[in-house]
């Protein structure tokens, strides 16, 4: 699989279940109605965990603009070799689309519990995020410090491996081996995004990922809803601005302190 096919792929991943765990808790007559944030935020944190282990080795599972920006700001990232930043550029795309498709998804999987659902402020809600309490400049600052810690975060992960007694590896000396933790290298990341949810998430919803929250707020635009309301895009550039320069204030303080 390409790296552009598993960003797409992963960003689908990463919606569906994140945006559906929202729709499942509020939208009418689910089977989790009413259940609250705790499984707002574990829910997103265990669809990062699965859409980053299903597509880590293809792309690196950016999964987010602000991501992908901050890795190669940081120097992280490869640049086409002509010295466009094409490949940054066609990873952002690829992960919009796969936004959008993963709300798609989620709409239609919940279609029935949308025409169920009275409040159009809820269903808006179940695609894109909004702040509890409206203010520019606050609900700016949320978004930036949230992707910071999430960029940072991943900038300064340690590996997830361990180096057992075998045969000699790469690098390392004879007699010793590289272990990863496979699939389970993903939940450090998922488990930074859950406590983001639920230490940082009560002011804005923690977009912290423009394709998270502006392609599916372009998906709440283009399909037919039941009973719903405008997409607010007034508020829409904070959820995009906000994590781009969380994303690049993480790669300044990452490249001063390394």
């Amino acid at each position: 699989m390409g790296p552009y096919l598993a960003e797409f792929l992963g960003t689908l991943l990463l919606v569906l279940l994140g945006d559906g765990v929202v729709a499942n808790v509020t939208l009418a007559k689910t089977k989790g109605h009413g259940a609250g944030w705790i499984v707002i935020a574990f829910g997103w944190g265990m669809a990062v965990f699965v859409a980053v282990s299903c597509v880590a080795d293809a792309s690196g599972a950016h999964l987010n603009p602000a991501v992908t920006l901050g890795m190669h700001a940081a120097g992280k990232f490869p640049e086409d070799p002509n010295g466009a930043p094409v490949v940054v550029i066609l990873y952002i795309i690829a992960q919009m689309l796969g936004a959008i498709g993963g709300a798609a998804l989620v709409f239609h999987m919940y279609r029935d519990h949308y025409e169920a659902t009275d409040d159009a402020d809820a269903k808006l809600g179940t695609f894109c995020t909004a702040p509890a309490i409206r203010r520019t400049w606050t609900n700016l600052l949320s978004e930036i410090v949230g992707t910071f810690v999430l960029v940072l975060a991943g900038l300064l992960a340690i590996d997830p491996s361990i180096i057992l007694p075998g045969g000699a590896t790469g690098a390392l000396q004879p007699g010793t081996m590289k272990v990863g933790l496979g699939s389970l290298g993903a939940l450090p990341v998922g488990l930074v995004v859950l406590s983001i949810g639920l230490s940082l998430g009560g002011t804005t919803g923690y977009a912290i990922n423009p394709a998270r929250d502006l392609g599916p707020r372009i998906a709440h635009a283009l399909l037919p809803v039941p009973g719903k309301r405008d997409s607010d895009w007034s508020y829409a550039w904070i959820p995009v601005v906000g994590p781009v320069l969380g994303g690049l204030l993480a790669a300044g303080v990452y490249v001063a302190i390394t």
